[in-house]
């Protein structure tokens, strides 16, 4: 018999202010009509004042502990992937331990921007086969509204704020691509990328910093590096896309989502996409896209999911796995 992760529950939160591309128009030159066409993003929700990444985690790994029918201490170690921590130190995940009433395991968070949430399962994945965890709570949660220049309409109209989760439980399978569970990863980066997508802040300047980001540059690595690692991670099993029932990809632009399932070969009846409501949640995307496609009645257990994602670094990878 094999050991698996398997996806026991998922959930996610969305903060209560919704934001529509309209809004926008009145502080800068940019249209409705102008975002929709460049990215696919009708709206969007931010954080209120005061509400933090923690608090969003949190509010998340319930609605997923809920789903999966666990209490706090079932669990063994919380991933958080985020870019937007509370404070430089302690980590999210021992807040969200904290205010779970989580008294046992370990927790630590991951830091891959758009691509956190599939380097944080992969990590769970690893910890999970090799027996230090028995059930782990994997959370993606951002609040880039902290980090956004509203006169830069570039970068101020794509993202949004969000978390969701995942319960991942170790189980046994025959040791074949019909197990549930995480079938296969694929993790990359380049740092010699790193000036096309940043924040210019932190310790080095002593200030927390707004996003910068060179659009063209970015869409370009990204269709092309997120078709070649869901490849290589269906490879490692010997499977291609006609295997694949669903899509959750990293929620940044449409024309990406678009051009990676062409390069995959998957229709976008089975993408699942989310975009036009949430814009890009960066570590958040892939769980609240994975929660909604549950609540949807789109994944269904049995299913086979590829997940890719791409952030600064820069970072990307893939998770395949069986719901």
């Amino acid at each position: 018999m094999t050991t698996r992760a398997i996806v026991r529950g998922v959930g996610h939160y969305l903060p209560e202010r919704i934001v529509p591309n309209a809004e926008f128009e009145k502080t800068i030159e940019t249209s409705d009509e102008w975002i929709r066409s460049r990215s696919g993003i009708e709206r969007r929700h931010f954080v209120a004042e005061g509400q933090t990444t923690s608090q969003i985690a949190s509010l998340a790994a319930k609605a997923a502990l809920a789903d999966a029918g666990f209490a706090a201490d079932d669990i063994d170690l919380i991933i958080v992937a985020t870019s937007t921590p509370d404070l430089t130190f302690p980590s999210v995940a021992t807040m969200v331990q904290a205010e779970l009433g989580m008294t046992k395991g370990f927790a630590f968070d991951v830091q891959a921007v758009c691509a956190g949430f599939v380097f944080a399962l992969a990590n769970a994945n690893a910890l999970i086969l090799s027996g230090q965890a028995k059930r782990a709570l994997v959370i993606g949660a951002e609040t880039f509204s902290r980090l956004m220049d509203w006169n830069d309409r570039s970068t101020c109209v794509l993202f949004g704020d969000g978390a969701g989760a995942l319960v991942l439980e170790a189980g046994e399978g025959a040791g074949t691509n019909a197990d549930r569970g995480v079938l296969a990863t694929d993790l990359n980066s380049d740092g010699r990328h790193k000036s096309i997508l940043y924040v210019d802040g932190g310790t080095s300047t002593g200030t927390t910093g707004h996003l910068r980001m060179e659009g063209k540059e970015v869409f370009r690595h990204a269709v092309e590096k997120l078709a070649e690692t869901a490849h290589a991670a269906l490879d490692k099993l010997g499977m291609t896309g006609d295997d694949v029932d669903w899509i959750v990809p990293h929620q940044a632009n449409i024309r990406i989502i678009q051009g990676t399932a062409k390069r995959m070969n998957v229709p976008m009846e089975r993408v699942v996409v989310t975009v036009q409501d949430h814009g890009n949640t960066s570590a958040a995307s892939i769980p609240l896209a994975l929660s909604v496609g549950k609540a949807r009645g789109q994944i269904k257990e049995g299913d086979l999911v590829v997940t890719e994602a791409i952030g600064g670094g820069l970072a990307w990878g893939s998770v395949v796995l069986r719901w």
